[in-house]
């Protein structure tokens, strides 16, 4: 017996005792699949047209790739061809799809890397087409805005009641970009205007996210596009416009073609880029494991993604049957619930059937695995979002209702995942030591 079969057999052992299937051919064959992996190797898939890190391809399903391309196309950031050029992925759980059976958003990662004779012709640029590509996808029959993320606060100001420091990351609603502007206080509650064009100073972590149905599914769900954006000097030095470039372990890039800019950007990488990208993520898990409010969901996420880089396969093998098991699919339920609360707004353009329908989905699946007293509380909170989705209502009500059922449900995926990590000794120890 190897050492990988000897280490899966405790693994499955623990399984069992919590009741949690685990099939031992098929985490085998993943077992001796990404084992072969070498650091930094990229593969292509010739067949789909992706390509990404060899051990994220393993994890990934072209069956709803038609549907990620297609929303690929609402949240993509373009510009002139000659200046802008990019590469636009599928990140978390979306690119581990095979993985994860009831993934929670729909989030994109792309690479836009923009050539200007200057770093601040280069932030001008990406300012124009984030906001154009704002206004242009404010709200369609099947999406809508929901929120976008540009440039960073250059001193304390207060903001709906939140003192917001300097540095963070400036979040905009929709109309705010539409209207160009943010309206707060300065620490002394003066009155204080922030443009568009004061952002374009200093981007920071760039993000745009919208809420997307899609009419063939019936689905609803959010979709975000995390932005890491490189200025291409006309020397051919590239610098990151947030001081840091991202690795690109967790990505399934969805256009071959992308594959020049691709290349081009990770020659730049820092040689401890994967170092310094595991230390980021144990220090997610630190923040979610130990710190309150917990999630350890979202801990046993980044730690499988941990274990399937640094050799630990044996628990990476088990933490995928935990993605797979039905109880997560709370974890998707209550993520969807968020993003029904969005669709519904008086604005929105999406269609009271297709919510509808996503809330039925959602009883169901709250029936399929909840029992007892957690089922009938589970589904009257449902039932009533349901009423009120109906009647197209926003109120504090509705609101009260979102929160309480996403409250519970988080709780039941945090109690599901905790009792299930510590109860193999390995996991257990490894949380110890964070």
């Amino acid at each position: 017996m190897t050492a990988y079969e000897q280490e899966l057999a405790q693994i499955i052992e623990s399984a069992r005792r919590l009741g949690v299937e685990l099939d031992e051919e098929e985490a085998l064959q993943w077992l001796t699949a990404i084992s072969a992996w070498q650091a930094a190797e990229v593969e292509v898939d010739e067949a789909s047209g992706v390509y990404g890190h060899r051990v994220t391809l393993l994890d990934f399903s072209p069956e709803d790739l038609a549907y990620f391309r297609e929303v690929g196309r609402l949240v993509k950031l373009e510009g002139p061809a000659d200046v802008v050029e990019s590469a636009l992925a599928l990140s978390g759980s979306a690119a581990q799809s095979k993985v994860q059976a009831y993934p929670g958003d729909c989030d994109y990662f792309q690479r836009v890397n923009i050539k200007a004779p200057t770093r601040e012709e280069a932030c001008r640029i990406l300012a124009d087409i984030m906001r154009e590509k704002a206004l242009s996808t404010y709200k369609g029959e099947t999406f809508r805005l929901v929120q976008v993320r540009f440039g960073s606060y250059a001193a304390s100001v207060i903001r709906e009641g939140k003192v917001m420091k300097p540095g963070a990351s400036i979040t905009w609603t929709p109309e705010e970009v539409r209207a160009g502007q943010i309206e707060c206080t300065d620490v002394n509650g003066n009155p204080l205007v922030i443009t568009w064009e004061d952002a374009t100073a200093d981007p920071g972590w760039c993000k745009m996210d919208w809420v997307v149905a899609d009419p063939v599914r019936r689905k609803v769900a959010n979709a975000s596009n995390m932005l890491d954006v490189t200025w291409e000097a006309p020397d051919g030095s590239i610098t990151p416009l947030d001081g840091y470039l991202d690795p690109y372990f967790q990505e399934v890039y969805l256009e071959a073609e992308s594959i020049p800019v691709f290349s081009k950007l990770i020659k730049h990488l820092s040689p401890d880029a994967l170092d310094e990208y595991l230390s980021q993520l144990e220090n997610e898990v630190r923040k979610y494991a130990k710190k309150e409010p917990k999630n350890y969901g979202k801990a046993a996420r980044r730690m499988y993604n941990i274990f399937r880089l640094n050799g630990r396969y044996a628990e990476a093998a088990y933490l995928r049957e935990l993605f797979d098991e039905p109880a997560t699919a709370l974890y998707q339920v209550a993520a969807l619930v968020r993003s029904l609360d969005e669709a519904a707004d008086p604005d929105s353009t999406i269609t009271v059937d297709a919510l509808l329908a996503q809330t039925d989905e959602l009883i169901i699946s709250a029936i399929r695995v909840l029992e007892g007293e957690e089922e009938e509380a589970t589904v009257r909170q449902l039932l009533q979002l349901r009423n009120s989705l109906a009647g197209m209502e926003h109120s504090d009500h509705r609101a009260e209702t979102v929160e309480a059922v996403r409250s519970a449900l988080l709780d039941m995926v945090n109690d599901y995942f905790y009792q299930r990590l510590i109860a193999v000794p390995s996991i257990r120890e490894y949380l110890e030591t964070l």
